[in-house]
C-alpha cells in the first residue's frame, strides 16, 4: 500500500543535515524513538492517541528520520523496527491521504517516495529486523518486506496481509515486487488478489517470516505487554547475532522439488506466463471484469519478474491509474462509511447492557445468541420447549465447530463459549436482563403476547428489541407499557456471517435506548445503521422494489437462469432469482402483500399471484429444498436446475406476445429501481444520510460494491443521467419508474450526495 513519503530526499546533503542535527542515541520525534540496546539500534514507532499506526505523511517522515539516524550511527551494528503498540505493527496507509490525491501524477509521486524509502531500507548494510505483533497490513507489511529478517509474535491479533485490492488498489511500495520472490508466485498472487491475511504460523510456513515467537501468559503485567516486551528482547538478540555473524541471514534459495515449484514460475517465462494467465482467468470469472485492480496486480508482478528494473515503475504507474478509477473511489468511500457505522453516534449509553436474552431458538435466534456469546456477562436463549432449545444449541455449536475446523478458534475456547450459554423455557432468569432480542415468527399477535410476557418479567430499564424484516415497529410497540424502551433490531441471515444490523426507531424510542441498541450491535461485531420506522424500513423496502422488478422481467420472458446471470455480471453477489430463494418466497409473499397495501403497484411490479401460487405449491425457497430453483446435495452451484413446478407457474403468468427484455434492460431496470427506492427513503428521512444508505445496501444485500452504493452511484453516474434513464423507462414501461424528487432536485442544482 502507499505510504506517503512526500518529503523523501536521497541527497547527500539531506543525510549530512540529519547527522549534524540529531543525537542518534536517543532521538525522539512525534511518532518514533530510538535507543541502543547491546549495540543494536531499536526504532520504536508509536502514533500518540491512536490504537493503530498508519502511514501518513508525518509518520513516514518521522520513521525515515529515525531510520537514517540509526543507519548512520556507528554505535548501532544492526537495527530492530518494532511498534510501541502490542496489537498493531502498522495497519497500512492513511486512506484519507490516498483519497486526497487529485491526479495520477500526484498519486505516483506519493508511491515513488514510498518505494524509495523501502529501497533505502533494503539496501541498508546493517541487518534490519522487523519485530511484528498485531496487524501488519498493506504498507506495514511492505515495511517488513524491506527488512532483512522478520519475526512475528504468535498471538490472535497478529495478521500479515496486503489488502489493497479491497480498496481497488495494489501494493504500491514494492509489495508486488518483493512478495513473489520471497514466497513464490503461486502463494503471492492469492495473497494480493484476495487480501487474505496470514497468522504468524502460516506466515512462517510460507517463508513470509523467519521466526515465530510464542506469546507469554499472565504475570506482573498484562500478557500482551509481557509478550511484546519478550518479542523486543528476542528481536534485539537476533539482530545482534546477525551483526556479529553467529546467526546467518536466512537463505532465500530453494532446492529440490519444492525449489523447482518455487523457482519455475518465477524464472521460467513460459511457466510464469501460464500461471499469470490462469490467475487472470480466475479473476475474470469471479469479477466479470468489473474490478480493474486484480488485473493490474498481475500485470505489475509479471513486469517485475520479467525485468526487475522496470517492475517498480510499472507498480507505481498502475497504482496511479487505479487510484483515479471510479471503482477505487467507490470502495474507498465504502471503507470510510463502514468505519463511520462502526462507531456509536448516539454516544455511550448511561446503562451499558450486560445481560442479554434472546427469544426463539430458530435460525435467527440461535444466530443472535451466537454473536452475543463472550461479548456480554450473561446470554440467555429461550424457547417454548427443550426440543426447540436443543436444536438451537446444535446450530450455535455448529458455528463454533466450523471455527475450530478452520482454526479461527481453539476447541477450548469453543467449549468455554458453549458452556456460557444459558437455555430456558420460562422467564425465571430474566430478572436482571438488560435487553431482550425477540426472534420469533413474523406474527404480530404472537409478538404482542410475548411483549407483555417479557415486560412482566423484566426490570423497568429492560429494552425490548424485535427482530423483524418488515412488521411496523410502531405497531408492535403498541403492546408495550414502556414504548420508550422499544426498538427494532433487524438482523440478516445467517446472522454470524452477515455483517449488517439495521436498527429501527419509533417516535417514542428514547435516545438512551437507541444508544444501548447500537452498543449491543457493535459488541456483536456488526456494522450498524439506524433508520426510522416505516413500511419495510430501509433494506426490505429496497429489496421489495428490486425483487418486484425482477419478477416483472421473469413474467416478460426472462428465464430465472438468465436473470441470475444478468445480475451477477452487473455486479450483484448473487442472481435475482437466487436472491428470492435465499430471502424465502413465503417471506417475499408476505412483504409483497404488505407493500401492495401501502405502496400499490409502484413497488410490486409483477403479478403477485405468481408468488402466491409458489407458496401454495410449497416452493418456499432454499429452506424448503425447492423454490425457483431446486436445492440439495445433487443440485449445487450455477448448474442448479430450475424447479419444474415453479417454471410451470411462471409460464402460466407470462405476458403473452411480449419479447423478453434484453440483458442490459434487465440489469438497468432492476438496479435503477433499487437506487430510486433508496433515494425515496432519504427523501422521506427513513435513512439519516447517504452514507447509511450506501452501507445498508452494500452490507445488507450486496448492492454492487464496485459502484459504492446507491448515492455514490448517483454522484458518479450523474443525477441528470439517472433522471433521463428513468424517464425513458417511465415512458416505455410505466409510472413505477418515476424518478424521486430529491434526485431531480440534485440534477437541477448540481449538488452531490456524498460530501
Amino acid at each position: 500500500m502507499l505510504h506517503g513519503f512526500r518529503s523523501f530526499k536521497s541527497s547527500a546533503n539531506h543525510v549530512r543535515h540529519l547527522r549534524n542535527r540529531i543525537c542518534t542515541r536517543g532521538l525522539t520525534n512525534e511518532h518514533c524513538e530510538t535507543s541502543i540496546q547491546n549495540g543494536v539500534g531499536v526504532l520504536k514507532f508509536d502514533t500518540p492517541g491512536s490504537k493503530v499506526n498508519v502511514l501518513n505523511e508525518q509518520f513516514s517522515k518521522d520513521c525515515q528520520e529515525a531510520f537514517l539516524a540509526l543507519r548512520d550511527d556507528p554505535a548501532a551494528s544492526s537495527i530492530v523496527m518494532i511498534s510501541g503498540k502490542p496489537d498493531c505493527f502498522i495497519a497500512g496507509a492513511d486512506i484519507k491521504m490516498l483519497a486526497a490525491c487529485q491526479s495520477k501524477e500526484e498519486t505516483m509521486a506519493l508511491v515513488q517516495g514510498g518505494q524509495a524509502m523501502m529501497q533505502q531500507m533494503e539496501d541498508c548494510k546493517k541487518p534490519l529486523v522487523a519485530a511484528i505483533s498485531g496487524s501488519c497490513m498493506g504498507g506495514g507489511l511492505e515495511v517488513a518486506l524491506a527488512c532483512h529478517y522478520r519475526i512475528a509474535l504468535d498471538q490472535k491479533k497478529t495478521s500479515l496481509a496486503l489488502p489493497e485490492v479491497m480498496l481497488g488498489l495494489l501494493p504500491g511500495s514494492g509489495g508486488t515486487q518483493r512478495l513473489p520472490p520471497l514466497i513464490g508466485l503461486t502463494n503471492a498472487l492469492p495473497m494480493m488478489l484476495t487480501g487474505a491475511g496470514k497468522d504468524a504460523k502460516k506466515a512462517k510456513k510460507l517463508g513470509l517470516v523467519d521466526l515465530v515467537v510464542k506469546s507469554l501468559g499472565p504475570g506482573v503485567k498484562e500478557p500482551s505487554i509481557l509478550s511484546h516486551e519478550y518479542l523486543e528482547k528476542v528481536a534485539v538478540d537476533v539482530a545482534r547475532q546477525l551483526a556479529d555473524g553467529t546467526l546467518k541471514k536466512p537463505s532465500r534459495t530453494k532446492s529440490g522439488m519444492k525449489g523447482m515449484a518455487h523457482n519455475l514460475p518465477l524464472y521460467n517465462s513460459r511457466v510464469r506466463n501460464y500461471v499469470c494467465k490462469e490467475a487472470e482467468k480466475q479473476v475474470l470469472k469471479k469479477t466479470h471484469g468489473l474490478y480493474p485492480a486484480p488485473i493490474k496486480i498481475i500485470d505489475s508482478v509479471k513486469a517485475g519478474l520479467a525485468d526487475p528494473k522496470t517492475g517498480y515503475a510499472r507498480e507505481a504507474g498502475n497504482f496511479g491509474d487505479l487510484a483515479m478509477t471510479d471503482e477505487s473511489k467507490a470502495l474507498i468511500n465504502i471503507y470510510f462509511g463502514k468505519t463511520q457505522c462502526e462507531k456509536n453516534s448516539y454516544g455511550k449509553p448511561e446503562r451499558m447492557p450486560q445481560n442479554v436474552a434472546v427469544l426463539g431458538a430458530g435460525l435467527m435466534g440461535a444466530g443472535v445468541a451466537t454473536v452475543s456469546m463472550d461479548k456480554f456477562k450473561k446470554v440467555i436463549l429461550k424457547d417454548v420447549s427443550d426440543t426447540a432449545l436443543s436444536k438451537g444449541e446444535d446450530m450455535v455449536r455448529d458455528v463454533f465447530n466450523k471455527k475450530v475446523k478452520r482454526k479461527k478458534m481453539t476447541q477450548f475456547d469453543a467449549d468455554k463459549a458453549m458452556s456460557s450459554l444459558i437455555t430456558e423455557t420460562d422467564y425465571s432468569a430474566f430478572k436482571d436482563v438488560d435487553i431482550v432480542i425477540e426472534a420469533v415468527f413474523e406474527d404480530i399477535n404472537l409478538k404482542h403476547r410475548i411483549i407483555k410476557e417479557v415486560e412482566a418479567n423484566t426490570p423497568d430499564h429492560c429494552i425490548f428489541a424485535s427482530n423483524t424484516s418488515a412488521l411496523p415497529i410502531t405497531e408492535l410497540a403498541k403492546a408495550s407499557k414502556r414504548p420508550e424502551n422499544f426498538i427494532g433490531m433487524h438482523y440478516f441471515s445467517p446472522v454470524p456471517a452477515m455483517p449488517l444490523l439495521e436498527i429501527i426507531t419509533t417516535e417514542a424510542t428514547s435516545k438512551e435506548t437507541t444508544a444501548a441498541a447500537v452498543e449491543v450491535g457493535l459488541r456483536q461485531k456488526k456494522t450498524v445503521i439506524v433508520v426510522k420506522d416505516g413500511p419495510g424500513f430501509y433494506t426490505t423496502r429496497v429489496i421489495g422494489a428490486l425483487m418486484g422488478e425482477a419478477f416483472a422481467c421473469i413474467q416478460e420472458g426472462t428465464s430465472p437462469s438468465d436473470l441470475d446471470k444478468f445480475f451477477v455480471k452487473f455486479g450483484w453477489p448473487v442472481g435475482g432469482a437466487t436472491l428470492v430463494d435465499e430471502v424465502g418466497i413465503d417471506v417475499a409473499y408476505k412483504v409483497t402483500k404488505y407493500f401492495l397495501e401501502v405502496f400499490g403497484e409502484r413497488i410490486a411490479a409483477g403479478d403477485p399471484k405468481v408468488i402466491e401460487e409458489l407458496v401454495e405449491s410449497g416452493c418456499l425457497g432454499r429452506k424448503s429444498g425447492k423454490g425457483i430453483f431446486l436445492y440439495g446435495k445433487s443440485h449445487k452451484g450455477s448448474t442448479r436446475p430450475v424447479n419444474p413446478v415453479a417454471e410451470a407457474i411462471i409460464n402460466r403468468y407470462r405476458i403473452p406476445g411480449q419479447a423478453a427484455p434484453s440483458a442490459e434492460d434487465v440489469q438497468w431496470r432492476t438496479y435503477l429501481r433499487s437506487v430510486n427506492e433508496a433515494a425515496l427513503c432519504l427523501q422521506e428521512e427513513i435513512i439519516a444520510n447517504p452514507v447509511d444508505g450506501n452501507i445498508g445496501l452494500i452490507f445488507g444485500i450486496g448492492h454492487c460494491p464496485q459502484r459504492g452504493g446507491p448515492f455514490q452511484f448517483l454522484d458518479t453516474y450523474g443525477c441528470q443521467n439517472f433522471v433521463d434513464k428513468m424517464r425513458h423507462y417511465e415512458e416505455t414501461i410505466g409510472f413505477r419508474f418515476e424518478p424521486a424528487q430529491i434526485v431531480m432536485d440534485y440534477a437541477k442544482s448540481g449538488n452531490k450526495f456524498m460530501k
